[in-house]
């Protein structure tokens, strides 16, 4: 039996991960603003410390598995939130965890977005993300737009990742990310029902090119696998599981 730690558990792909975890006989930590184990806003420094501290007391022999999966959709208000809880919340959580992830020779599962490579390395806000610069990245992506701070948040967080994969793998931990495309859950609900954004949003559902979104339960499939000891020597990888998405719009890239 494994023990992961798992933020975002309560909703969407974090629920159907933890479903099939727990079905697997591991055991889950979960924390989440509403419910889970342990409850936290991670949008601020104070719920990200509850957050460390609340893991710490469950799994003080150390952890098998970390998946930051708690995320906010591109119409969340303002749009720094985005910034705080997908990139910030995130970094300091696996830092934070380093040690119990170390003690077990655990793994990070990040999860990344395939609109991730839409948005440029060197935007101001991505570097400011990867300085560690939270009021600079949240000053800078509140003067511009919701889809802008989420696909820079999900760009920026692989990109930390694949800059640490050496350092950790040294220690013993392994660090991947997926991918997903377009995925039926709640959040994804609320861009749906944007203005803005929600017609854009269903017409690129309706181009998938294996002809629909993906259930929580396609995404979740893969990411159980990427915990296993059965990938055990997958490291730095972007695992893509949109449907065709990315390759379709980036055909040479890989």
């Amino acid at each position: 039996m494994a023990t992961y730690a798992m933020t975002g558990g309560a909703t969407g792909i974090g629920a159907e991960l933890r479903r099939q975890l727990l079905e697997a006989g591991h055991r889950v930590i979960s924390v989440d603003i509403k419910e889970g184990d342990i409850l936290a806003d991670l949008s601020t420094v104070a719920g990200r410390q509850a957050a460390l501290d609340g893991v710490r007391a469950l799994a003080p022999q150390g952890l098998d598995g970390f998946i930051p999966c708690a995320g906010l959709p591109p119409v969340a208000k303002p749009p720094s939130l985005i910034a705080r809880v997908n990139y910030f919340a995130v970094v300091a959580l696996v830092e934070g965890l380093r040690d119990l992830l170390q003690a077990r020779q655990g793994n990070v599962l990040f999860v990344s977005s395939n609109s991730a490579p839409m948005i440029a390395s060197d935007d101001s806000y991505i570097e400011k993300c990867l300085a560690g610069d939270e009021d600079g990245a949240c000053a800078d992506i509140d003067a511009r737009e919701g889809h802008i701070a989420y696909a820079g948040s999900k760009r920026a967080v692989t990109l930390w990742m694949r800059r640490h994969v050496v350092e950790y793998a040294s220690s013993g931990v392994r660090l991947n990310a997926v991918a997903p495309g377009i995925t039926v859950t709640p959040l994804t609900e609320q861009v749906f029902n944007d203005d803005a954004l929600g017609a854009v949003m269903k017409q690129f559902g309706d181009s998938v090119p294996v002809g629909r979104m993906a259930q929580p339960a396609d995404i979740a499939n893969v990411m159980r696998y990427m915990l296993s000891e059965e990938a055990s020597y997958v490291c730095g990888s972007v695992f893509f599981i949109d449907g065709g998405s990315d390759a379709m719009l980036r055909p040479e890239d890989f």
